[in-house]
């Protein structure tokens, strides 16, 4: 973790959190306790913040620094609730175009998809507060800058966005090997978002049942996937053919 990405010790985390700083993920220590420690973590659940426990012995390869139990890592960019992405989508003269990550964990792949999506006028895009692959140094090279581009959402399920999208009268077009319709079989005309799964589940199964529309790849190969940012290039390149 980059130095200048870091807050360390607990009522410095908190202070910080109170202020309204963008905190991408805090490391916990394992098994501490105290006032303090539990007031860090009503604000973390409070706030929604990704957190972590950990042994300290992870704590002090992050930091030398007398961290208290607890080292937050800062987020370079800002990150939007949906309905205020949305609002700001709606403002534009453009047909929407949303991009969902369902659980994508690794920051290169994550890089590599904010950049492509820059390129093809991503309106945003939608990770999940959990488990998804953090906004850290890695992820803004890969993206080449892009990241402070594309506007990126965070919500507590991917399926609430899904939700709150179709209501907004956005098909949801889903990516994946589990259906005879290729994404040339697919409209991407109309206002649409799609959906990639993570490296080593694709999405998940609830979220596919709720999908308007699901599309895969046609391979031609022996080898029976793609990497998930050559396979979201490959979608967002297909939406910008048919809308050009």
């Amino acid at each position: 973790m980059d130095k200048t990405t870091q807050i360390f010790g607990l009522r410095a985390i908190i202070e910080a959190l109170n202020a309204g700083e963008h905190v991408d993920k805090v490391f916990l220590q394992k098994g501490l306790k105290g006032d303090l420690f539990q007031e860090l973590e009503t604000v973390l659940k409070d706030k929604r913040i990704n957190s972590s426990y950990v042994p300290v012995e992870k704590l002090n390869r992050l930091t030398k620094n007398n961290h208290q139990g607890a080292v937050a890592q800062i987020a370079p960019v800002k990150f939007y609730d949906i309905e205020e992405l949305f609002d700001m989508v709606s403002k534009k003269n453009t047909t929407p175009l949303f991009l969902l990550l369902d659980q994508l964990s690794d920051v290169r792949n994550f890089g590599a998809i904010i950049r492509t999506a820059e390129c093809t006028g991503v309106d945003g895009i939608i990770i999940q507060s959990k488990g998804a692959a953090p906004v850290n140094g890695d992820t803004i090279k890969t993206s080449a800058g892009a990241v402070f581009k594309v506007p990126i959402c965070r919500v507590d399920h991917i399926k609430d966005a899904v939700f709150f999208l179709q209501a907004s009268d956005i098909k949801v077009i889903a990516a994946t090997e589990k259906t005879d319709n290729t994404l040339f079989d697919v409209s991407f005309k109309e206002p649409c978002a799609i959906i990639m799964g993570s490296e080593g589940c694709g999405i998940n199964p609830s979220i596919l049942k709720i999908a308007n529309e699901k599309a895969k790849l046609p391979l031609l190969g022996e080898i029976e996937s793609l990497n998930v940012s050559v396979a979201c290039g490959a979608f967002l390149y297909e939406a910008v053919r048919q809308r050009l």
